[in-house]
C-alpha cells in the first residue's frame, strides 16, 4: 500500500510537469482508488493483486475517509475565505470609484469605522444637507460637515458677521465683519476641505423659497434664532418628508431633536405646539450663552445628519437631548406624535 500511494504521488506530480491540470490528476487518482476498492471487493483474500496491493481494503477505506475529509475540510475554508473576502474586493473596487487617492487618506477615519466603512462614506458624499442659519449652531455643523466629506451643503442666512458673533461662531474670522454670513462660511468651508460643493443662500427662508429649496435637499438643519423660521421649517419638512435635525440654545443650556414623522417620531410642532412668549424665551443677545455651548449642540445636530445618511446608530426620531453645560448634565425628554397635530396629523395619521 505504501508503495502504491508513492507511485501516486509520483505520478501527480509528473504529470503536473506534463501539462495535466489539476482536476484531471485528482480525476485519474480517484479512479485508481476506486478500482482498488473494487478488487479488494472481487478477489478473493490471498489473491496475488490484493496482496501486491496492500491485502485488505481496511488500510484503504481509512485512507480514503481522512482523504475525504480533508478535501472537505478544504472546499469549506476556501467558500468562506471567498465570502469573507468578496465584500472587501467589491467595497474596494467602489470606494476607489467614488473617491480619489486623497479623499480615500482624508476619511479614512471614517472608512474604518464598521458603521460606516466605504459605502458609508460613498453615501456621505452623495448626500445633499441644507443648513439654515450660519451662526452659533450653524458654524459648527458646517465645519464638521465640511470635514466629513458632505458632497453638497446648503447655507441659507440673511445676515452679517459682527464683531460680537466671534465669541461663538467659530467659522467666520475678523477679517470676515461686514461680509454676509453665508459667503464668510463658504470661504472656510471650501478652506477646509476642496472636495465639497457649497452652495450659499443670502436671504431669509420665507414661504415663497421653502418648498422649492427644501425639494433639493436630503435632510434639513435648523439651528435659527428665531420661532417664525423654526415653524416654517417645520411645516415645510413635514410636508416633503424630509427629517428635520433641530437644535436650539439659551445661556447654558442647549437641546437637539430630531422631527421626522415619516419615521414614527413627532414633528416639531407635536411637541412645540405654540411659540412661548417672548420673555419665556429671550434671544442670546438678551439672555447670553456660554461660548462652548453652540459648539456642542451643533456638532451634535451634524452627528445625527450623518447617522441619518448612512444608516448608523440610533437617531433622536422620539426623544430630546437637553445638555446643561454649567453642571455637566445631560437627559433626555421621551418625544412623540400628536393625533391631533396641525401639521401633521393629515399626511401621516391616514
Amino acid at each position: 500500500m505504501v508503495k502504491l500511494l508513492i507511485l501516486a504521488l509520483v505520478f501527480y506530480f509528473l504529470a503536473g510537469r506534463g501539462g495535466f491540470s489539476k482536476n484531471t490528476r485528482f480525476s485519474i487518482l480517484a479512479v485508481a482508488f476506486i478500482g482498488i476498492l473494487i478488487v479488494h471487493s472481487v478477489l478473493p483474500d490471498g489473491h496475488p493483486i490484493r496482496m501486491a496491493s496492500g491485502e485488505s481494503r481496511d488500510p484503504w477505506m481509512i485512507f480514503g475517509s481522512m482523504a475525504l475529509l480533508a478535501l472537505l475540510y478544504l472546499f469549506g475554508l476556501s467558500k468562506l475565505r471567498h465570502l469573507v473576502e468578496q465584500p472587501e474586493i467589491v467595497q474596494t473596487k467602489a470606494v476607489s470609484l467614488a473617491l480619489g487617492e486623497a479623499e480615500l487618506d482624508r476619511y479614512a477615519r471614517h472608512i474604518v469605522l464598521r458603521e460606516i466603512g466605504g459605502p458609508g462614506q460613498m453615501q456621505l458624499k452623495a448626500a445633499r444637507v441644507l443648513v439654515i442659519g450660519a451662526g452659533g449652531l450653524g458654524a459648527p455643523a458646517l465645519q464638521y460637515l465640511t470635514g466629513a466629506g458632505i458632497g453638497t451643503i446648503g447655507i441659507i442666512d440673511d445676515d452679517t458677521v459682527e464683531n460680537v458673533n466671534l465669541q461663538r461662531q467659530i467659522i467666520h474670522q475678523d477679517q470676515a465683519i461686514g461680509m454676509p454670513k453665508v459667503f464668510s462660511a463658504q470661504n472656510m468651508m471650501i478652506a477646509q476641505n476642496p472636495y465639497v460643493e457649497v452652495k450659499p443662500y443670502n436671504r431669509r427662508l420665507t414661504d415663497e423659497i421653502a418648498q422649492e429649496l427644501f425639494a433639493q435637499y436630503d435632510i434639513i438643519l435648523e439651528g435659527s434664532d428665531n420661532f417664525g423660521t423654526r415653524y416654517l421649517a417645520n411645516a415645510t419638512a413635514v410636508k416633503l418628508g424630509v427629517p428635520l435635525v433641530s437644535g436650539a440654545l439659551s445661556q447654558w443650556e442647549g437641546q437637539i431633536s430630531v422631527f421626522d414623522p415619516k419615521s414614527k417620531g413627532p414633528c416639531y410642532a407635536c411637541v412645540f405646539p405654540n411659540a412661548p412668549s417672548a420673555n419665556l424665551a429671550p434671544s442670546c443677545a438678551e439672555a447670553g450663552v456660554f461660548a462652548p455651548l453652540p459648539g456642542v449642540i451643533g456638532a451634535m445636530m451634524a452627528a445625527e445628519a450623518m447617522k441619518i445618511i448612512t444608516g448608523a446608530g440610533d437617531v433622536m426620531h422620539t426623544y430630546m437631548l437637553i445638555y446643561d453645560a454649567l453642571y455637566a448634565e445631560t437627559r433626555k425628554i421621551k418625544t412623540s406624535r400628536r393625533l391631533d397635530c396641525p401639521v401633521c396629523k393629515d399626511q401621516y395619521n391616514a
